[in-house]
């Protein structure tokens, strides 16, 4: 009696805690909620003006006292204090009255990089009860992209995912739902946004902020010839940068993201390779929609490469797909 009103009182949650985003899951609902990853704070203390969105507008803005920052750097947390902030805000905004409650609180499971520590796995899981959480599960973010992305990882083949966030890309070799080689390097979208910046103040001795640089990034940026050049004036200054310039200055971070998925690939047995010439790569992640990253990872791999039916949601669906096992997980945690 008692587990069944446990699990009608309670909220189960999956969080995608990125580097640049976050995304919130809730069972029976789906993906509720999107928001930067970004607090903004009052310098030299902890308190909290702002979170997510509403934060990631005074990045490059905020009055002297004001400082907005990211708490996660390279999929790891980088501050716990803002970090639990930023979980609680998460948390309260789409479960607000669980939250609350002295019983019955949420139990939410957290995609994280694959080559996280076991110091980084438990500042995390402290972070989701500090935050609130009943119970805190950590997945993998590799095979929850997997999973969102829909790849049948539970059958006795190969499917290989890539999945390139923020702070971190992720690489995985997986087979009956357990992950056979994994690799994961902290080289992704932020490198290649500070790989920009580096260029327009080289090149044209102008500094921009992480904000331009993305939209530079977006707008342009690309990893491969598209046939298809473009070109984009920078705020700021009579500037004209071109797509050619910024594929160039992007070479350094994509090459270790391809170097990345070939060594994973040259440590795979011939029998799961066989079948990944037929299933080939699937790309997820926000910087993983780079322009000609697909076609690049393609020639240098021999392997056909597509782009997951929603890039930036596949690690949230997964992180959902998790909580419907979490009874089980629960039982084999306290063993």
């Amino acid at each position: 009696m008692f587990s069944k009103l446990k699990g009608f009182f309670s909220a189960d949650i999956g969080i995608d805690l990125g580097t640049a985003n976050s995304l919130v899951y809730m069972k029976d609902k789906g993906i509720v909620l999107r928001e930067p990853s970004v607090v903004a704070i009052e310098e030299g203390s902890k308190h909290v003006f702002a979170v997510g969105a509403e934060a990631k507008r005074m990045l490059g803005r905020t009055p002297a006292n004001i400082v907005a920052i990211r708490p996660m750097k390279s999929g790891v947390i980088a501050d716990f204090d803002i970090t639990q902030a930023m979980l609680k805000y998460f948390i309260e905004k789409v479960a607000p009255s669980r939250i609350k409650a002295k019983y019955f609180r949420p139990r939410v499971v957290i995609a994280v990089p694959s080559g996280i520590t076991e110091v980084e796995k438990r500042a995390i899981e402290d972070a989701g009860r500090a935050a609130g959480a009943g119970e805190t599960f950590l997945v993998e973010e590799p095979m929850a992209a997997a999973i969102g992305a829909g790849l049948p990882v539970s059958e006795p083949a190969g499917s290989m995912i890539v999945d390139i966030g923020g702070g971190t890309c992720e690489v995985a070799i997986i087979s009956l739902a357990g992950i056979v080689h994994a690799r994961s390097v902290r080289v992704a979208g932020d490198a290649m946004d500070e790989c920009i910046r580096r260029h327009m103040q080289r090149v044209y001795n102008l500094l921009i902020g992480e904000r331009t640089a993305e939209e530079i990034k977006m707008e342009i940026g690309s990893a491969f010839p598209t046939g298809d050049e473009k070109t984009m004036e920078v705020r700021g200054r009579d500037i004209v940068a071109t797509s050619e310039e910024i594929r160039d200055a992007l070479q350094e971070p994509v090459a270790s993201i391809v170097d990345a998925v070939r060594v994973t690939l040259g440590n795979c047995e011939p029998e799961l390779a066989a079948d990944l010439v037929d299933r080939g790569i699937v790309l997820s992640g926000g910087s993983s929609q780079l322009r000609g990253l697909d076609r690049l990872l393609s020639q240098q791999t021999g392997l056909p490469v597509t782009l997951a039916d929603d890039p930036l949601s596949a690690v949230a669906e997964g992180t959902g797909a998790v909580l419907s096992e979490l009874d089980f997980l629960a039982k084999n945690k306290k063993h």
